[in-house]
């Protein structure tokens, strides 16, 4: 019938204007969310960004945008970001996963990956 029951509808997430947009990246797939995000750069300006430690480095350096940083993913960076997950505090993730390397902190890339 289309209708949305009580429990949908508290699911909903409602966004403003602003996202709330989280940047990941394993180590060899770092070079290239930066080429992706330079071509999107003026875009991304316009929203609060976060991220894991290299990584927001990195974007920031390269983009010259601020980036709110946490630990590094293996230092419980993907933990810091899941918390801001749950608590409905990201709106966005943007995650380049090296599917061909291993991670130490896999568990903890799953458990972010389930969450978002």
């Amino acid at each position: 019938n289309g209708s949305r029951t009580e429990k949908d509808v508290s699911n909903l997430v409602v966004m403003g204007e602003t996202k709330r947009i989280a940047l990941v990246a394993h180590n060899n797939k770092k070079t290239e969310l930066i080429e992706c995000l330079r071509q999107h750069r003026d875009i991304l300006s316009k929203h609060k960004l976060y991220g894991t430690g290299t990584t927001g480095s990195l974007v920031e350096k390269e983009l010259q945008i601020p980036v709110t940083k946490f630990e590094s993913g293996p230092l419980g960076g993907d933990q810091q970001l899941g918390a801001k997950i749950t608590a409905r505090e990201l709106d966005i993730l943007i995650f380049f996963i090296d599917p061909l390397d291993s991670h130490p902190h896999n568990s903890d890339v799953q458990a972010l990956l389930r969450l978002a």
